[in-house]
């Protein structure tokens, strides 16, 4: 009997237990997606200020070799510098894993943009794979800031 009264309030409270639990992932998820989505928003903007604000003062992006950003005001500098020359186009965001632990969560996206020139030059390409590690800021316009990014080449479609 003592065994069987622990697993009969096992039985009883789980199904709220595990529901409470997707429940709030759902939701972290949603926020997430909202948080992402008005990054993207803001590079086809060109709206340099608002994508600093979205990334934590501590900012590390590493895109391979030796080109690494760290810090807003490099990353707001690199921004400028591309809008000012250029628009650009989201084309791909495909979210590959999403984790979340506590006010963390690290998703991994093949991604693809278009940067077109500005002054007419022929527009390129580009796609990537990234891992962002994002947390939650109640500073951030959307809750959400991007702590850490890495990004390597995006795996070949398949025809």
């Amino acid at each position: 009997m003592k065994t069987i009264l622990p697993f009969i309030c096992f039985l009883i409270t789980a199904p709220y237990l595990f529901s409470q639990n997707t429940n709030d992932t759902t939701q972290l998820k949603k926020s997430l997606d909202k948080a992402t989505l008005t990054i993207r928003n803001a590079f086809e903007k060109g709206d340099a200020e608002l994508i600093v604000k979205l990334h934590s003062p501590n900012i590390e992006k590493y895109f391979g070799g030796n080109n690494v950003v760290i810090g807003r005001e490099n990353l707001k500098k690199g921004l400028q510098d591309w809008f000012q020359n250029s628009k650009v186009e989201f084309i791909e965001n495909t979210v590959e894993s999403t984790i979340f632990n506590g006010e963390t969560a690290i998703e991994t996206v093949v991604f693809g943009f278009k940067t077109i020139p500005k002054n007419g030059g022929a527009s390129v390409i580009s796609r990537g794979r990234s891992m962002v590690v994002y947390i939650q800021d109640k500073t951030s316009p959307t809750g959400w800031i991007t702590l850490r990014e890495m990004v390597q080449e995006a795996p070949t479609k398949e025809k």
